[in-house]
């Protein structure tokens, strides 16, 4: 970063070059996001990592799969929704099927039995409902403690928290923050294994893979070409 914002001199030249970097466009924030990106690796390293390796200490595999398998059937009214706005009614009703499966004869939503009778989650969230209706998701964002996102996705964030229907309404304080605070951990021990997969640039990695995942929602597994890409990579991980 330092060797970015200095000017470098050419070996066969006599005079320094004043060629200002180029940003990439899709990215042209990158300084200031490297820097939240280290804040954000800070305070995982210092908290939430050692919480939800603790986390996955303690909890028993199947356990671990029950609190996700909760949590994802949560966000099945979201996933209706949203796919209403899409106008996707076979995923609309995918997703009012799942959560009817898997509350009744899953003991709440505990047991994913709705992909076993071959409904597999669609995730639809309402920064994919706005790329759906041609909103451009402008520059990539690294998020305080949020992570990466973009004005599209977070804007979309705030929406499926505040506007949108959802289960969490139902919920009260204190026991919302609680079951909140067991989400994001349980969300970053099922993160764990996936970071074998981090290979060079972690940022880029990251920034490379949350772009490609983006991307292959919006356009329902249509993936255009990414600029970011490499030749040699694929980073289309479900985790990231």
């Amino acid at each position: 970063m330092a060797g970015c914002s200095t000017q470098q001199a050419r070996p066969d030249a006599d005079t320094w070059d004043d060629t200002p970097p180029q940003l990439d466009p899709a990215d042209p924030y990158e300084n200031w996001n490297r820097n939240i990106f280290g804040f954000n690796e800070f305070v995982d390293d210092w908290f939430l990592r050692p919480v939800a390796e603790g986390y996955r200490w303690v909890m028993p595999t199947f356990a671990d799969r029950a609190v996700t398998n909760f949590f994802s059937n949560l966000s099945e009214l979201g996933n209706f929704a949203n796919s209403l706005l899409q106008l996707k009614g076979e995923s609309a009703i995918v997703a009012a099927g799942r959560f009817t499966y898997n509350t009744v004869f899953g003991l709440g939503g505990l047991i994913d039995v709705a992909t076993v009778f071959e409904l597999p989650e669609r995730p639809e969230d309402f920064g994919q409902t706005l790329g759906y209706w041609g909103v451009n998701s402008g520059p990539y964002l690294m998020l305080p403690l949020l992570g990466p996102s973009t004005p599209r996705d977070f804007g979309g964030m705030l929406t499926d928290m505040y506007a949108m229907p959802s289960l969490w309404s139902l919920a009260e304080a204190p026991e919302i923050y609680y079951a909140q605070g067991v989400q994001i951990v349980d969300i970053r021990a099922d993160l764990i294994p996936a970071e074998s997969f981090i290979s060079g640039d972690k940022y880029n990695f990251i920034r490379n893979a949350y772009l490609q995942r983006r991307e292959f929602l919006i356009n329902d597994g249509e993936v255009q070409e990414d600029p970011f890409a490499q030749e040699d990579e694929d980073l289309m991980l479900d985790d990231f």
